[in-house]
């Protein structure tokens, strides 16, 4: 076949065996069209997924320093995804898929997972929007799961590339009404299809019976109630229908505010104490309106903080803690570590790869997140005191912080039902505004803040330390974060119980546990990678996170004290909160960087070669047993097939192909000459010789 195949192009160095290799001639492609389309592959469609725009003789690249490779083949714009459609993956690497998503293949792009597009003109990137007058010959696609698609359009027909240009800025750019939305046309079209009953998987707590049982889990009833006076959402269209107040609070009370002002219940701890929440009261000018605010609160309150007997610590994460612009910029900055176009920017990039990542201050927000879970985990345990969040709308850092400190605390929080059930409780019920902060409708006036996606990273902190701890991996915790751009849930599409149940009955989102073990601690060089350069590494994160912000002295007794006892993994988890100890989630992270994987490294490598010499050892022994048998018995023993791992890497089970380019220039110089440890650490940004050592 001439018009689609792995096309191969003069420099770089030497690229792995294709099935087969085709060069061609530009003038060539457009006579062989009718050939290459009798072996398209089948474009696959969801229920109620349209076909919107095509182009023909698309070349997908793999970059590489100054040459390009890749397939040709067929690249669609549906109402749901991006999609490209060339030959067989295995002509450009010949080994078995480690992982597939069951929705989304590997050359898909769900139309919210796109975060920008630009085009190249004569070798030069620019950002792509609204409508064009002239039409690139290289689309660019960076995506929020930080993959990045090339798609060179220089052999397409001319009206072909404006019909996929235009239709791919338009449907991932322009703003969208809810409605409009796949989620719905898919709820349309597999209403008839089955579907897991997700409360198998999940407590919903879209009852109050839900709600009445996870007080009993708690053992929280004695103290709190569960109320229905929102049923209908007829008090306020932000709170679920359903949920739970102290007892003594009066039905009249949640109607006063429209459910603002009141303390709600999240969790029990075992010695009575409970975590709360609660938005604020609006702001009011008038003196009066003031004074009755202030009447109400001071009632309000005194149901939680009645000293002696309870007492009650507030926590106003609005004015003392992140603010949500401080989120966006920390994540804008740090993603674009990750967003690699070939090797030779991914080489460019580590020169100051350090310091980027220190100017992001993400790993600092991480490690301020899970300090303050601590501090609130402290009131709780060691004060035996109540803990009231604060926040304008209790939406945001409330459901952060809260859900944390569960997970912490509670081991049932730690299991695959039991996180799930979190989520549902304190980021779907809870009100988080999915919706607002993936800003899944493209409006200009909003920006996206990944409250949601911070969160599962302060929990990858926590399962990386303590992988014994939980009954997930942190691939669960991969893919849950690949989850907010894929319209076919309801889970992540809303802003509000009530949004959801006016709009759509769509089911919710289950993730199957995944089988593969957590990753061990590793650092971010390869597999020459001495003593030397691990103790370099912690030093220099260690100098980048560490906060001049001194610890209280109640909070360092209780923190140094649950670290010096062997951890129970049944009981409180408190994360390690020094500088090195707050790392980079490598996996979903760095798993669509060739460069950044180790082949055959990592924790699931290491444990399947481990398998591969056990069986290796039972087939010796058998054989050995097997000479007092006869000669045919042995033979047969010898020719069973040995185990195979086959391509495993420090990354898996996502793994992209290498990317073949040459190592970059580095100093010759041997580590005598570049000075000590200590004073390798302080250097800033320069060339570490990994070559010549």
């Amino acid at each position: 076949m001439l018009g689609k195949g792995v096309v191969g192009g003069g420099g770089g160095t030497k690229a792995p065996k294709p099935s087969f290799v085709s060069y061609v001639r530009p003038e060539e492609i457009h006579t062989n069209e009718k050939e290459a389309t009798e072996k398209e592959v089948t474009l696959h469609l969801l229920p109620g997924e349209q076909l919107l725009c095509e182009a023909n003789t698309v070349l997908k690249c793999v970059q590489e320093d100054s040459c390009q490779r890749g397939i040709y083949g067929r690249l669609v714009c549906t109402d749901f995804k991006i999609a490209f459609l060339g030959d067989d993956e295995s002509a450009l690497d010949n080994d078995e898929t480690q992982f597939k998503n069951k929705v989304i293949g590997e050359n898909d792009i769900t139309l919210h997972c796109v975060d920008q597009i630009y085009g190249v003109f004569d070798e030069k990137k620019k950002t792509l929007f609204g409508q064009l007058k002239k039409y690139p010959e290289k689309l660019v696609i960076h995506c929020k799961d930080l993959r990045v698609f090339h798609f060179c359009l220089r052999y397409t027909k001319e009206e072909e590339v404006k019909r996929i240009v235009s239709g791919i800025i338009h449907h991932t750019q322009a703003p969208k009404l809810l409605k409009r939305l796949f989620l719905f046309s898919y709820a349309t079209a597999a209403r008839n299809s089955p579907a897991t009953d997700p409360k198998k998987h999940a407590v919903m707590f879209d009852t109050l019976q839900d709600w009445c049982r996870e007080l009993e889990r708690t053992k929280g009833n004695m103290k709190y109630k569960a109320v229905s006076v929102n049923e209908g959402y007829k008090v306020c269209e932000r709170l679920p229908a359903y949920f739970v107040v102290p007892a003594p609070l009066l039905e009249e009370d949640i109607e006063f505010f429209q459910g603002r002002g009141i303390p709600i219940w999240c969790w029990s701890c075992h010695n009575g104490c409970a975590l709360l929440k609660m938005s604020a009261l609006p702001k009011e000018q008038d003196d009066s309106m003031s004074q009755i605010q202030k009447n109400f609160s001071d009632r309000i309150y005194r149901t939680v903080h009645r000293p002696p007997y309870e007492t009650a610590k507030t926590e106003d994460l609005s004015s003392n803690f992140l603010s949500l612009q401080e989120i966006q910029m920390a994540y804008s900055k740090f993603k674009q570590l990750f967003l690699i176009d070939n090797s030779t920017e991914f080489w460019d990039t580590d020169i100051k790869w350090f310091s980027l990542l220190e100017s992001s201050s993400w790993l600092d927000i991480i490690r301020r997140c899970l300090k303050k879970a601590v501090e609130i985990i402290e009131c709780l345990e060691a004060q035996n005191m109540n803990v009231l969040l604060l926040e304008d709308n209790a939406s945001d850092l409330c459901c952060l912080v809260s859900s944390l400190a569960q997970v912490m605390m509670d081991p049932h929080c730690r299991t695959v039902f039991g996180f799930q059930s979190l989520v549902q409780k304190e980021w779907v019920m809870g009100g988080h505004c999915f919706l607002d902060r993936c800003n899944h409708l493209r409006q200009s006036d909003k920006e996206e803040v990944p409250v949601f996606l911070l969160f599962l990273d302060c929990v990858w902190q926590l399962v990386h330390q303590h992988p014994p701890a939980f009954e997930f991996t942190e691939t669960y915790l991969t893919v849950l974060s690949d989850s907010l751009y894929i319209p076919i849930f309801s889970t992540f599409f809303f802003n509000s119980p009530h949004q959801k149940d006016m709009n759509v009955h769509q089911r919710q989102l289950s993730l199957p546990l995944t089988q593969s073990k957590s990753s061990p601690k590793r650092g971010f060089f390869r597999e020459e990678t001495d003593h030397l350069i691990k103790n370099l590494l912690g030093k220099r994160i260690s100098k980048l996170i560490n906060s001049s912000e001194e610890l209280q002295d109640g909070f360092r007794e209780f923190y140094d004290g649950w670290h010096s006892r062997p951890p129970s993994y049944q009981g409180l988890l408190l994360p390690h909160l020094e500088g090195p100890e707050i790392k980079v989630w490598a996996q979903r992270y760095l798993r669509w960087i060739p460069e950044a994987q180790i082949l055959g490294g990592g924790g699931v490598a290491t444990m399947s070669k481990l398998l591969e010499m056990i069986e290796e050892v039972q087939r010796l022994q058998e054989k050995i047993e097997a000479r007092h048998h006869s000669q045919e018995a042995l033979q047969a023993e010898a020719a069973s097939p040995p185990r195979t791992s086959g391509r495993l890497s420090s990354l898996f089970p996502f793994a992209l192909l290498q990317r073949h380019s040459s190592k970059p220039v580095l100093p010759t110089s041997g580590w005598k000459a570049l000075g000590d440890e200590d004073d390798l650490a302080k250097r800033e940004d320069e060339f570490v010789d990994l070559g010549d050592v």
